[in-house]
């Protein structure tokens, strides 16, 4: 299955390049939990200070217990800190969330 997620950096040069580096360099424990989660691809792609992730899953994975088994892993939960100092809430989510699932609208193959 593919998912395409969106969240917004903070509007700031600075904290928007080391965001990237960051990303360059993503600790080797980030990348063995997105693999052991059922992610079998992850891309992340920027506009301005708007990321899309582009996400290609096995069958059978799920969110919520992704979320389950970051939440006990520290690491991952250092990580997820370490990050959310760059990053910030999409307009219209709650306080706190990150990562918004985006819903297709169109797929030129139906046509």
């Amino acid at each position: 299955m593919k998912y395409y997620l969106a969240l917004d950096l903070k509007d700031n040069e600075e904290l928007i390049a080391a965001y990237e580096a960051y990303h360059k360099a993503v600790w080797p424990e980030i990348i063995a939990q997105i693999k052991a989660t059922g992610i079998e691809s992850c891309e992340i792609y920027r506009v301005f200070n708007r990321l899309v992730m582009v996400l290609e899953t096995k069958a059978g994975f799920s969110f919520e217990e992704k979320a389950h088994k970051d939440a006990l892993n520290p690491i991952v939960e250092k990580w997820e800190m370490l990050m959310w100092q760059y990053q910030q809430e999409i307009p219209g989510t709650k306080p706190g969330e990150k990562w918004q699932l985006m819903k297709e609208i169109f797929r030129l193959e139906e046509f």
